[in-house]
């Protein structure tokens, strides 16, 4: 049985999120000069990382960390559960977005702190993003919710080239299946599943 707390595993049941419109504007959009801190060390600029190449940024809620507690009702809201699968399934297929030439970044209003120690624990092979400031979330006016009294991203997957938004994934579903979904329409492959 999957509890709670462990937040690898997804439980068979999970709410699937619906498309409200909140990402329609994105395709298209600049990215603006925001350097956020980077899990790798130091601050990354999306629109100077996606300059001359292709860079998969992939937005989330929160992380969950062993033991503890999400907030109260966090299976029951449609994407909420599954940053951690997620997560570690970009970690598994890191190797393809590297052979396809793509930076790979994930993202999050988290602190620089707790997504460190997340990126540790999970031994991610690229750099988590912390816009604790909502930065670019603010300027870019991604998908949000607030939950607890914390503003979170919902989950969103951009392709970047030049600075630009390319393509958009909204909503995300299931989060552990989609960074194979990614990497079909990096090698253009458009059909879903």
């Amino acid at each position: 049985m999957v509890t709670a707390q462990d937040p690898t595993r997804l439980p068979a049941d999970l709410p699937v999120p619906i498309d409200d419109g909140a990402a329609v504007h994105l395709p298209g959009s600049r990215l603006p000069p925001v350097a956020l801190p980077a899990t790798s060390g130091g601050e990354v600029d999306l629109a100077r990382a996606s300059d001359g190449r292709t860079v998969v940024v992939f937005c989330y809620p929160k992380t969950g960390r062993p033991g503890v507690e999400m907030p109260p009702g966090w299976d029951d809201i449609p994407g909420a559960r599954g940053c951690t699968p997620e997560a570690c399934a970009f970690r598994d297929l890191k190797a393809d977005f590297d052979d396809l030439g793509a930076g790979l970044y994930g993202l999050s209003t988290q602190t620089p702190d707790y997504q460190r120690e997340a990126a540790e624990r999970l031994h991610l092979s690229y750099p988590l993003l912390s816009d604790a400031r909502l930065r670019l979330t603010g300027a870019l006016r991604l998908p949000i919710m607030t939950i607890a009294d914390e503003t979170l991203i919902r989950r969103t997957t951009l392709i970047l080239r030049d600075g630009a938004i390319e393509t958009v994934f909204y909503p995300v579903f299931p989060p552990d299946g989609h960074p194979s979904e990614v990497l079909r329409r990096l090698r253009g492959d458009r059909r879903p599943g």
